[in-house]
């Protein structure tokens, strides 16, 4: 072989490894929208990533992640939304209320959207039906906006001397006006007088709670909302600093040190929102995988926060507690 015949060969030969690597195709991107902080949504994206790793994405392997946080501030979802369309990502996980999964669904109508959402999905439009979602978005129904007379019932049982009953809402919130409703025909049935307290950014969650300490006999529900779930900490702090027995929407708030939460355990919710990313991102429709709702509700008592704030937990509502928290 001539010398130049030679290094004509081993030149291609050394130029095979660069060309197959261009031709690789890109690893497919996630965004992830949520409508609240990194911090409140870290436990729920720990889920998420382990069912995907599962089904054989895994971060900074095969699958890349792009983040967005509204941090409470729902008015940012929308550019948010437009601008993980703008980098072209593969799906985008919507979490966070309604208003994430909105964003999301009007900023694009053919990339897929896994969503998770406080309400019902049906009836506020994000899908056609449960079974059959339709579009290009599923995703799983928490259903935390609707077990207001629960957490109340539970809630009487823990202050029967109670007189007063204030709810906690965002008025900038979608739910708000039924959250309100259903606290107060709850509360009224129960025997409460029915206060309502209005916060729609960090600036008025003192002055809010802080009207109801000159009061006795009070107590507090706050409803929930990814304002309220991103700054969890400021409100459990102003609720213990008050002496205010309040019931919290979700378990991170009583995990924090809030007094008692009842909701839908989302373990195995979010878990599914990881298997249903990794079957999309295989090819999936998403239009043919049905909208979960939670099997199992969870009551936690921070029992430490009870006797900080005075309260004897009766035997009966210890035993029917899920989880206890010292």
């Amino acid at each position: 072989m001539r010398r130049r015949e030679f290094i004509t060969l081993l030149g291609g030969a050394a130029a095979w490894p660069l060309a197959a690597r261009a031709q690789q195709p890109a690893i497919p991107v996630v965004g992830v929208l949520g409508s609240a902080s990194a911090a409140a949504y870290s436990e729920r994206l720990t889920l998420i990533r382990q069912a995907l790793a599962e089904g054989g994405f895994k971060e900074g392997l095969n699958v890349a992640f792009e983040y967005r946080w509204g941090d409470g501030q729902l008015d940012r979802l929308p550019a948010l939304a437009a601008d993980l369309v703008s980098r072209r990502v593969n799906l985008i996980i919507a979490t966070g209320g309604i208003q994430a999964p909105r964003a999301a669904m009007s900023a694009s109508s053919t990339i897929p959207i896994v969503f998770s959402t406080d309400s019902d999905p049906v009836k506020d439009g994000l899908v056609a039906s449960l079974n059959r979602p339709g579009d290009n978005a599923t995703g799983v129904a928490t259903i935390t906006t609707s077990l207001t007379a629960k957490r109340l019932n539970f809630f009487r049982e823990l202050v029967p001397n109670a007189k007063v009953l204030a709810v906690l809402v965002n008025p900038a919130s979608a739910q708000a006006s039924e959250q309100k409703r259903d606290a107060e025909e709850t509360a009224r049935a129960l025997g409460f007088d029915f206060r309502v307290l209005y916060a729609r950014n960090e600036a008025e969650f003192a002055p809010a709670i802080a009207a109801l300490a000159e009061m006795r006999d009070i107590g507090l529900l706050v409803s929930a909302d990814p304002l309220f779930n991103a700054r969890r900490e400021i409100i459990i702090t102003l609720a213990n600093r008050n002496v205010i027995p309040t019931m919290y929407p979700r378990r991170e708030f009583v995990a924090a040190g809030g007094l008692m939460s009842y909701a839908a355990n989302l373990g195995d919710l979010y878990r599914l929102m990881g298997v249903y990313i990794g079957r999309i991102l295989k090819g999936e429709d998403p239009s043919g995988l049905p909208v979960a709702q939670p099997r199992k509700f969870e009551l936690i008592i921070n029992l430490g926060t009870a006797r900080d704030l005075g309260l004897d937990v009766p035997d009966k509502l210890l035993a029917l507690a899920d989880e206890v928290i010292e």
